[in-house]
């Protein structure tokens, strides 16, 4: 099987469940954070949605340095809007994928911040850590959101106290 389709196997699993917690996000609650040095709920959830568009740099780019002083985060208000921008991303990362070549894939990729190189691996390796695992990362860091404010969360991986345990 290419890899491709393989990772494309993968992101028709993680991003759906991505989209669940997301979904679970009150528009009340985007101005809230758990800790002044944590993000917002709202900060958080335009970063999940940012996360998946990371891919397409990722195949067209050799290699992507990210200026700090000149990136914009996404900053959306409403919850809406922030899926919608989370499905335009994730259709983008999923069209950018289909097809690419094995050779491509296993090319090397470098992610520069600030002119200084991070790290250089092939763009399989970046594809997984910089969309995939890192999506997962901060999907879990807003479960932790979800449960601190009383809001249901969803299943993932398997039950939660609030879907499929009995309680």
């Amino acid at each position: 099987m290419p890899i491709a389709d393989w990772t494309l196997q993968e992101l028709a699993h993680e991003f759906p469940d991505t989209r669940k917690v997301l979904e679970r996000v009150p528009d009340a609650d985007l101005d809230w954070r758990p800790h002044p040095k944590s993000m917002t709920s709202g900060m958080l959830a335009c970063h999940l949605a940012e996360i998946p568009g990371l891919a397409e740099p990722i195949i067209r780019q050799d290699e992507l340095d990210l200026d700090v002083s000149k990136h914009k985060p996404l900053d959306l208000k409403k919850v809406a809007d922030i899926l919608k921008a989370f499905d335009e991303n994730t259709s983008a990362a999923r069209n950018v994928l289909e097809g690419t070549s094995d050779q491509k894939l296993m090319a090397p990729w470098t992610f520069k911040v600030n002119g200084n190189v991070v790290f250089t691996v092939p763009r399989i390796a970046a594809l997984r850590l910089m969309v995939l695992s890192h999506s997962c990362h901060h999907r879990g860091q807003m479960s932790v959101y979800l449960r601190l404010r009383n809001v249901a969360v969803p299943s993932v991986y398997g039950p939660t106290a609030d879907e499929g345990m009995g309680h």
